[in-house]
């Protein structure tokens, strides 16, 4: 799957100490001279210094430890360097244990990995003998034991010092579809390592094991990449996210082709190598940051990290009924054709998503998705598929979808499908199993509840009009047609039709404050959707809070810029541009948005009911 990303605008410039900013080591050249100096200063040297090399998947270990080899036996430093990976068990079992959660029935989900570590898939007596190993050792300056899971609790007190290599989630993406991802056990790629075993499996373990190590370890390192590698002391890296945490938080937007997409994002972004735009995300727990302390370079972090204040990040409520999940996504839905173009090729494949009680019977996952769909540009020929027909067959649409599995065209499938005709403002509510998709022209900003902690997509897809689906490489829509779900499909609809849809999900918003500068409105919802959306417009500025307690997500989708800015501390604050979104902690409390170029102002806001 292709994904691209766009930094423009997207640095968080943050006022940090001295201390810490300075304590900043940028390059690879400096930063293995540090980890140098944890040995050269060892004060004790009748032994070796042990340290612990941790981190995700995708750090480039053999360029790490080269250069530190080099660097060392210039020096005159002897290193002993261990790969965690001969502790693990065969491939094969490996591989068994993986399959648990992998190889289901269901060729399009898996089930979660709730409660695994890292050590499940290791062998106890290696793991008891390296320890010992660890522990005993003489004769060299340093013994360095190196890879994901090195620092596992059996391990974690046997080391002076544990140094975490973090991983920004999209390079690990693609390494996975390029078949260059280095995976538990080994020492080269696995071509054939699955997406499922990923996502339901080893992401949850590398989590866990993050999770554990980030309060344990004394040095963190971006390791996205060996030629831009930074590392921090851990007083500055937990200030440094302790400081963040209460400033408006952009993220670094991804961009994706499909069979979608369409254009508006060519007179909007500046995405080099995109041919097509059939959605991007602006906010959500797969993105990441990029930190501005005030350095000759930024620092690049998953946005998760921010969990590790996960009370003043996202609110005491959501922290305690969902632990480690940000449940919240916000996507910009490309339409914009500058031809008329068939449905058939600018809509959504129609589909629709579970509940919550779904996916934890069936996955495993916290909750369900829940989409909203806010229209914030319309232009000719604006549309809409939610609920089907009053007079639909929904049998024989079930039986056409069957039959078709998406390889044959259901000619008169518009018959089925309700249709509705967009307007900027409008929004569409889609609780779990409400037939649904984007019919193309207009830009759809969509909010959304993440029912997964790795990110993990359910959409059951019904019928994508037989076409083929997109080619990256060839820049053509000539790839294979999109494989469907319709088991799951037809197992979550609740067949809702065109009168019900008209009454109880085209959401209307009701005037919760006016005032001469603002005006703040709150559109209708369901009963079973868990978050509210509201809409603030404004010239010069307006006024909200978070009470503490609610974590905003907030997208300016009418004016050019303003600044969000707390009321209590002004040097809390943080700029968005035109189709930005930026993350108001719920720590924030009382604050502003102020127009910065002039025009009117209108900023759509995601926030949760309950708190």
């Amino acid at each position: 799957m292709p994904l691209y990303e766009s930094r423009a605008y997207a640095e968080n410039v943050i006022a940090v100490p001295a201390a810490w900013r300075d304590a900043l080591v940028i390059g690879p050249d400096a930063v293995i001279a540090a980890l140098l100096r944890l040995i050269a200063d060892r004060a004790d040297r009748s032994r070796p210094r042990r340290l612990a090399f941790d981190g995700w998947y995708g750090i480039d270990w053999p360029a790490i430890t080269a250069a530190l080899r080099r660097q060392a036996d210039a020096a005159g430093v002897t290193i002993t360097f261990r790969p965690i990976r001969d502790v693990f068990l065969p491939r094969e079992a490996i591989e068994a244990y993986q399959r648990q959660f992998t190889e289901t029935d269901d060729p399009g989900f898996g089930v979660v990995n709730t409660d695994g570590q890292i050590s499940d898939l290791m062998a106890a007596e290696r793991v008891a003998a390296l320890r010992a190993e660890v522990m005993e050792a003489r004769g060299a300056d340093a013994v360095i034991v190196y890879g994901a899971g090195a620092a596992v609790p059996a391990l974690a007190d046997a080391y002076d010092a544990r140094v975490y290599f973090d991983k920004t989630r999209q390079p690990i993406l693609r390494e996975m579809w390029d078949g260059q991802l280095i995976p538990f056990g080994r020492d080269e790629p696995q071509p054939d390592y699955g997406w499922k075993a990923y996502y339901y499996c080893d992401y949850y373990l590398l989590d866990r094991q993050k999770t554990f190590l980030l309060p344990r370890m004394d040095y963190w390192v971006e390791g996205i990449a060996f030629d831009t590698l930074k590392l921090l002391p851990r007083a500055a890296y937990d200030g440094i996210l302790h400081t963040l945490v209460q400033y408006p938080v952009k993220e670094v937007p991804i961009f994706q082709p499909g069979p979608w997409g369409a254009y508006r994002y060519q007179d909007l972004f500046d995405v080099p190598g995109l041919a097509c735009n059939a959605w991007n995300e602006l906010a959500g727990p797969e993105l990441s940051m990029l930190v501005d302390i005030g350095r000759e370079q930024m620092l690049n972090m998953p946005t998760m990290n921010l969990m590790q204040y996960a009370d003043a990040f996202l609110g005491p409520y959501l922290t305690a009924t969902y632990p480690g999940l940000f449940p919240m996504d916000v996507w910009l839905d490309d339409g914009y054709f500058p031809r008329p173009t068939p449905a058939e090729r600018s809509s959504m494949p129609i589909h629709n998503h579970p509940s919550t009680d779904y996916v934890r019977r069936h996955f495993r996952e916290p909750l369900g998705r829940y989409e909203t769909y806010y229209i914030a540009e319309a232009y000719e020929g604006a549309n809409t598929w939610l609920g089907f027909a009053d007079d639909a067959d929904l049998e024989e649409w079930e039986r056409l979808c069957r039959a078709s599995e998406n390889l044959l065209e259901i000619p008169h499938w518009k018959a089925f499908i309700a249709n509705w005709e967009s307007a900027v403002g409008d929004l569409y509510l889609i609780p779990p199993g409400t037939t649904h998709g984007h019919g193309g022209n207009q830009m759809v900003l969509e909010m959304d509840t993440c029912p997964s902690i790795a990110a993990t997509e359910y959409s059951f897809f019904m019928y994508d009009f037989a076409r083929p689906s997109w080619d990256d490489a060839a820049r053509t829509m000539t790839g294979p047609p999109c494989r469907m779900h319709l088991d799951h499909g037809f197992a979550v609809d609740r067949s809702c039709r065109a009168s019900w849809v008209n009454d109880h999900l085209r959401a209307r918003p009701t005037v919760v404050t006016w005032t001469k500068e603002y005006l703040l409105e709150r559109y209708a919802s369901d009963p079973r959707m868990p978050f509210e959306i509201e809409r603030l417009q404004f010239d010069a500025r307006a006024e909200y809070d978070t009470l503490g307690t609610f974590m905003h997500i907030v997208t300016l989708t009418g004016g050019r810029q303003v600044t969000i800015r707390s009321r209590t501390n002004p040097a809390y604050h943080n700029t968005i541009r035109t189709w930005q979104s930026a993350l108001v902690p719920a720590c924030f409390g009382a604050y502003e948005y102020v127009n910065d170029d002039g025009g009117a102002c209108t900023v759509v806001l995601m926030r949760w009911k309950k708190g």
